[in-house]
């Protein structure tokens, strides 16, 4: 069988390899195995969900599967998946799952393992639990009827959580704001709405009737013009887009222009060395973050440290370097002193809070960096062949640093979830990443379509 774990946990199409009952209950019995043989003193895993409908075949199984090995279930409904990763540390379970695709389609969904320091997995234990169910070695056959685990329904989860969320900000007033919060029909649809109305903002939600197909559809932090469309219906001061799992955000400004991860993370760190809360003076992003961002950190005196995309890259980085601001252009924002993934409700209370404090709109806080021309643009390819064994790729990689030296870029990376491929162009002039968005398509279609 194929391998199981991708960039991001387990993902796939809903009933089909990986993404099937029989993979949930195996990972659900190695879970039990691989957690009790290292000897945790917790036997209790916590399973959280977004609002995707086979979210519930999969959570059945799983239980079986942990409850079948003598561990205890912790059972807390859709949240986002920063809650899991939160509430698996604060309750003190062995390990935490969020069952989401994120910003994927309902018809896909996916598996994200926390272990109880609320830190994703590390490769190797992947690496570990991989093996072991595509060998299927695991059997539950040694407990007994008296050593089975139970299965308990956490009613309190989202009100620990919210009270969590509020705390980042010292429960600081945000009277006065006007948002539009879009929830993307995903796990934040309740949550999200009653964090930002008890703190004091007006809020206009959207998005918030899931239905368990409707989740990122047409909405979200995929789409912000549907938030920026209200957002200049209502006339509020800026919009908020989660996606499907509310690890990631993407906002917009008083006049409906998109702010990004870029942005954000530029004008959070600008303030956070100015009071001296930004660790080593350091910002952790990708190689997808704009030129623009740089400048801007360089004129601040601020470092900037690059990963390979991922969130889960980014946050390597920074805890290798006890760094506590990074992310990504895409919207996973990292508030390490706060959470220890990224999280879209906390990234937006931040952003509130910077606002009333510098008195300051969006727009105007945004305005710390100027961006490069940037475009990226994704294509469906039939096989993931290795970028250096094309030659006519290469020839076009060759010319285009030659043709942007000092000036632009391009980067190429295949999605890790995806049978995409992603082409990155930035230069200082629009026509210029016109022309080499146009020459590696027609490149990578010649070679990969």
């Amino acid at each position: 069988m194929p391998a199981l774990f991708g960039t991001d946990g387990i993902r796939g199409q809903a009933n089909r390899y990986p993404i099937t009952p029989e993979i949930a209950l195996k990972l659900g019995k190695t879970l039990g195995h691989v957690f009790q043989a290292a000897g945790h003193g917790s036997k209790r895993v916590l399973i959280g969900k977004d609002t995707r409908l086979s979210g519930y075949m999969l959570e059945t199984a799983l239980t079986s599967g942990l409850v079948a090995m003598g561990v205890d279930v912790l059972l807390v409904g859709p949240v986002p998946t920063p809650a899991v990763a939160h509430l698996t540390k604060s309750m003190g379970a062995t390990a935490g799952i969020m069952l989401t695709a994120s910003h994927n389609p309902f018809d896909d969904n996916g598996i994200k393992i926390f272990a109880g320091d609320g830190f994703k997995l590390s490769d190797d234990l992947e690496t570990r639990i991989e093996q072991l169910i595509l060998t299927d070695q695991m059997t539950s056959e040694h407990v007994r009827s008296d050593g089975i685990g139970k299965a308990f329904r956490i009613e309190d989860a989202r009100g620990r959580y919210i009270e969590f969320a509020k705390s980042t900000i010292h429960n600081q007033r945000l009277d006065g704001l006007k948002i539009v919060l879009d929830c993307a029909n995903g796990a934040a649809y309740h949550i999200a709405p009653l964090i930002f109305h008890e703190l004091g903002a007006s809020v206009t939600p959207i998005h918030v009737e899931p239905d368990g197909y409707n989740i990122n559809n047409g909405c979200g932090a995929l789409h912000p013009e549907t938030a920026a469309k209200v957002v200049r219906e209502t006339g509020a001061d800026m919009g908020i887009a989660l996606d499907g799992d509310a690890d990631r955000v993407i906002f917009c400004d008083s006049q409906g222009q998109t702010v990004d991860g870029d942005r954000i993370l530029a004008m959070c760190a600008i303030d956070r060395k100015s009071r001296g809360r930004l660790a080593g003076d350091t910002l952790v992003v990708t190689s997808m973050s704009n030129l623009g961002l740089h400048d801007a950190m360089a004129a601040n005196g601020i470092r900037v440290e690059i990963t390979d995309v991922g969130d889960r890259q980014v946050i390597e980085r920074m805890r290798d370097g006890g760094y506590t601001l990074g992310g990504e252009k895409c919207g996973h924002l990292i508030f390490m002193d706060h959470a220890t993934t990224g999280d879209g409700i906390i990234s937006a209370l931040q952003v509130l809070a910077l606002m009333k404090r510098r008195g300051a709109t969006v727009t105007e806080l945004a305005s710390c960096m100027q961006e490069y021309p940037q475009q990226i643009t994704s294509l469906k390819v039939k096989e993931k062949k290795p970028l250096e064994s094309l030659p006519g790729i290469q020839s076009e990689l060759a010319a285009a640093t030659l043709a942007l030296q000092g000036c632009g870029r391009v980067v190429l990376r295949y999605s890790g979830t995806e049978p995409k491929i992603r082409i990155l162009v930035e230069a200082r002039e629009q026509a210029m990443v016109d022309l080499w968005i146009t020459r590696f398509t027609r490149a990578i279609t010649a070679e990969l379509g």
